[in-house]
């Protein structure tokens, strides 16, 4: 059992001033607490009766008595020292950190892990996080890339970002290409639809049903794609899809058209066709450059949108999908606007070639 304490001295100016605090409708209600404290205990409440009035503590009340037997009420108005942060890593730790990410790999994987490298620094799974994120480092990402051979590289790259930034007069800019092996597939079981914290379900298997072959030649100037469905990407296939663009164009344009080096766009039967239809120019990308091929933005939204998804049970449900999604495209077709220059573009594959050859 503690011994009842002392009831608390104060004055009068004392007793006043903390009744005006507890009255106040602007005094912080932390402050408010600490006042009541404080009065109480002059009146003789024990400590544990306080403590059981104000709902706070006896650690509480044995502290905020003591503040204000030493300093008065304005000790009432003050927060105590509070323990600091703790002491930042040392800038040798942080570059230990850095340079194991960068420079090593764990003997049991290939990559760090941020328990791993906690474990192998001495610090904590947080510490490292931080270092991590303020140096932009993320070992658990790869990606990919592709470093075109193609000779002419400069000249494709400026010919084709040239159309980009400064259609020529008069013309149409369209960039054409073809997603082969577009598969109709039925999944084996039917979809369970989406429901409140449960996303749509499908099943893993599925059958084939075929495939079609999606040409589009998406127009610069306001978005709208033409397209169609053909069985075959060979060299009629290809003509035949010309000869569309050539009847849904206005005939007095030239018509530019950036492709890849597909050989079917290069095979004879083409040439010949192109020579009896002078307004068509044919501009190519550098091998293994599609991004630089604007329709292939529109074909990852059609994939994602409207063929990854979806259940077809024959390969005429796909290509009627598919027509439907381009009519609704053209409705209110959105236009994809180059920015980078040629030289900007240049400059970069640049620096990656000599930040590869740095490597070996």
């Amino acid at each position: 059992m503690f011994k009842p304490a002392a009831a608390l001295w104060i004055d009068a100016n004392q007793q006043k001033r903390l009744e005006q605090l507890i009255q106040s409708g602007k005094t912080p209600q932390k402050i408010v607490l600490r006042a009541r404290i404080v009065l109480l205990a002059s009146q003789g409440v024990p400590n544990n009766a306080i403590s059981r009035q104000v709902s706070a503590s006896r650690p509480t009340v044995l502290l905020w008595r003591g503040r204000f037997a030493q300093f008065g009420a304005p000790g009432l108005m003050r927060e105590g020292k509070r323990p600091g942060r703790k002491r930042a890593l040392s800038a040798q730790k942080v570059k230990a950190v850095v340079e194991a990410t960068l420079q090593t790999t764990p003997t049991d994987a290939t990559h760090w892990s941020i328990r791993s490298m906690a474990k192998a620094q001495g610090l904590s799974r947080m510490a490292v996080q931080r270092i991590w994120k303020a140096h932009k480092l993320q070992p658990h990402r790869v990606e990919t890339f592709k470093l075109s051979r193609d000779p002419q590289f400069v000249e494709k790259v400026r010919d084709v970002v040239g159309l980009y930034l400064n259609p020529p007069d008069k013309a149409l800019v369209l960039s054409v290409d073809e997603k082969s092996q577009i598969q109709a597939l039925d999944r084996t079981a039917p979809l369970f639809p989406l429901r409140p914290g449960i996303p749509a379900r499908q099943s893993h298997d599925y059958k084939r049903h075929g495939t079609t072959t999606l040409f589009a030649a998406l127009s610069l100037l306001d978005g709208k794609v033409i397209g169609e469905c053909l069985p075959r990407h060979r060299s009629r296939e290809f003509i035949r899809f010309l000869e569309k663009i050539d009847s849904e164009t206005p005939a007095g344009l030239d018509l530019h058209l950036i492709v890849d080096n597909y050989s079917t766009h290069k095979s004879p039967p083409v040439k010949r066709w192109l020579k009896r239809h002078p307004r068509f120019h044919l501009h190519f990308i550098p091998t293994s450059s599609s991004w630089l091929n604007l329709v292939e933005r529109w074909f990852g939204e059609i994939t994602r949108k409207r063929i990854r998804r979806g259940t077809f049970t024959s390969v005429k449900e796909l290509i009627e999908a598919i027509e439907t999604y381009l009519n609704e495209h053209n409705r209110n077709p959105k236009k994809f606007v180059w920015t980078k220059d040629a030289e900007t573009i240049l400059a970069k594959v640049h620096h990656c070639k000599e930040a590869l050859g740095t490597l070996h």
